[in-house]
């Protein structure tokens, strides 16, 4: 029997019974999914809100009288409400749909960069970065001439707060970072690298894909102008994120894309924009998606983010324990504040061909670069094993992990 360290009003046995997909079996072995940071799964609340959506509340939303219309842009509008409520934005109009993440941070490139961005400006990012957070900035300093600088990361995965005002200028137009590292799990100071982007003027965007399902988000404690996450990893449906920005920002920024509700009036001679959020929110959305967003936020506030966090930091610490007691177990990324994510490479054998073997024992893990190749360079690494946590995971299935990885680095030695 494994302590725990949690409450009794955390209940992961319960928590499991909400996931149906938890109960199948993989290679005829049940299945242990550690493949979170990718995407969660999702409770059956999620799943039969979509259900019920499409059965008895779908219709296209905004501008239509009908019954089902009202209903459908009430309920699509519901969750705009939750969204802000859960990152604590002051206004509803600070909250964009997007299709996830990587469109927010699209979005925001492009149409950011439009009103701010010009030759000889800096955008700044971290080693860290996703490359979603990295080529939207690239094309846009292509497109308007600016330059893009990275801060560097320390070996242990942390980044240090001396480097980023190092690399911070009067030419720094936007620093945009990582929260937790989606490669390493590492968690960044928030606060005090917008205080320290905000003491030379330039704005800030936080890529909080991989920390919105784990630990607390707040954009008023953070102080960040503009934040996006994704639904898909925070136990919500794939194609549906949010993307947050100071109204007053906005109001200053261009639209991104035409057509549909982010218009008010069009004449072939000038065309009128929309009032936020809609003036970011061109053609039909994903109306389900949205919706259904509302039920994974309101499972995860059920439970609670705090005990959540406290949960899977245990399952991280547990499982950080055993695996080193594997010989030839190297960790990629150990700084002082990390995550949910074990990242990890053996001895003599590659990721991919440990990621097969755990498969084949009904073991999902994540194998290669993770979309993260300049963290990798660094490191001097094609890629890593990948093993991420969540809620629904126990410190059981660590073991079954740590027995099956013995097992594969048995057969290829």
């Amino acid at each position: 029997m494994h302590s725990t360290i949690l409450t009794k009003q955390f209940d992961v046995q319960a928590i499991r019974e909400d996931f149906p997909i938890l109960k199948i079996k993989v290679h005829n072995k049940p299945l242990v999914y550690f493949d979170n940071a990718a995407s969660t799964q999702k409770p059956q609340s999620v799943i039969d809100k979509i259900t019920e959506v499409y059965t008895s509340q779908y219709a296209n939303i905004h501008r239509g009288v009908h019954h089902l219309s009202q209903l459908g842009t009430g309920l699509y509008e519901e969750t705009r409400k939750t969204v802000q409520n859960f990152i604590h934005a002051q206004s509803e109009k600070e909250i964009i749909y997007t299709k996830g993440t990587t469109d927010g941070i699209n979005l925001l490139a492009y149409a950011w960069s439009a009103a701010y961005l010009k030759s000889g400006d800096e955008i700044l990012i971290t080693a860290l970065e996703h490359h979603s957070n990295i080529i939207p900035w690239q094309l846009a300093c292509q497109r308007h001439g600016a330059i893009l600088k990275v801060v560097p990361v320390q070996d242990d995965g942390s980044i240090l707060i001396e480097d980023v005002k190092k690399n911070l200028t009067e030419k720094t137009k936007l620093f945009a970072f990582t929260h937790v590292s989606n490669a390493l799990g590492t968690i960044n100071p928030i606060a005090d690298f917008v205080e320290a982007a905000k003491s030379v003027g330039a704005h800030t965007l936080i890529d909080c894909a991989q920390s919105i399902q784990h630990i607390p988000v707040d954009v008023q404690a953070f102080g960040c102008d503009f934040l996006a996450f994704s639904g898909h990893k925070l136990y919500g449906p794939t194609g549906i994120g949010i993307l947050y920005g100071k109204e007053k920002l906005l109001e200053e920024i261009p639209p991104f894309q035409g057509g549909g509700d982010m218009i008010k009036d069009v004449k072939f001679e000038k065309t009128s924009y929309n009032e936020l959020p809609f003036k970011f929110e061109a053609g039909t959305p994903h109306i389900t998606g949205a919706i259904a967003l509302k039920q994974a936020i309101d499972y995860v506030q059920n439970i609670g983010i705090e005990l959540i966090h406290a949960h899977e930091d245990e399952v991280l610490r547990y499982a950080t324990t055993q695996i080193l007691q594997i010989d030839g177990v190297r960790i990629i990324g150990q700084a002082p504040h990390k995550t949910s994510v074990l990242s990890f490479l053996i001895d003599g054998t590659h990721p991919y061909d440990i990621g097969v073997l755990l498969d084949q024992q009904g073991i999902a893990v994540r194998t290669g670069h993770h979309c993260a190749q300049p963290i990798m360079d660094q490191y001097c690494i094609p890629g890593t094993c990948r093993a991420s946590f969540a809620v629904y995971n126990t410190l059981e299935e660590v073991d079954i992990f740590i027995a099956g990885l013995k097992k594969a680095t048995k057969m290829l030695l």
